[in-house]
């Protein structure tokens, strides 16, 4: 998805926001750490699909019962969701406000950095991943190092041992 409709017009834009919406709003921390606890990973995925839809059909101007009738949701569940009233509602409109502020622009892998929800493009993956790259190197030299470093380390107490041997025997 490179640019999402922030006020779609007909259904494929409706679709494509409501994808973008339950996307985005997956990736937030708090949402990851909800997920992780399986007795309620389904009621909160649902409760995410219904408040993406919700408020991606009335971004599009459709009226509540509409957006109930063809979610499948009462009136006041979806009016609490486009309010802001549940926590999915309020997450999802927080997704929302971030994709009004990046002007709809929703380019990249969504990632948690520092805390933060972004957007990496695959420039920033590919540095990301010659980093790591780098990285990897420099712990196998490290680990090289360090177990040569073991190895004089024996090698010098064992002739610090033979040299108090032949002390003491002389002694």
């Amino acid at each position: 998805m490179s640019e999402v409709p922030l006020k779609p017009i007909g259904r494929e834009d409706i679709h494509r926001l409501e994808s973008a919406l339950m996307v985005a709003t997956l990736f937030k921390p708090e949402v990851i750490e909800a997920l992780r606890d399986s007795s309620t990973r389904l009621t909160w995925v649902d409760s995410l699909a219904v408040a993406a839809g919700a408020i991606a059909r009335s971004k599009a101007g459709l009226s509540v019962p509409k957006i109930a009738e063809e979610l499948g949701r009462t009136e006041a569940t979806v009016r609490e969701h486009i309010s802001g009233k549940t926590k999915a509602g309020q997450l999802v409109l927080e997704t929302y406000n971030w994709l009004v502020k990046s002007g709809g622009r929703f380019e990249g892998i969504p990632m948690i950095i520092e805390g933060e929800f972004k957007l990496l493009k695959k420039e920033e993956l590919d540095s990301i991943e010659k980093a790591l790259g780098d990285l990897k190197e420099v712990v196998e030299n490290l680990s090289k190092l360090s177990k040569d470093l073991e190895t004089s380390l024996n090698k010098a107490l064992e002739s610090i041992n033979k040299a108090f041997s032949v002390i003491r025997r002389e002694g």
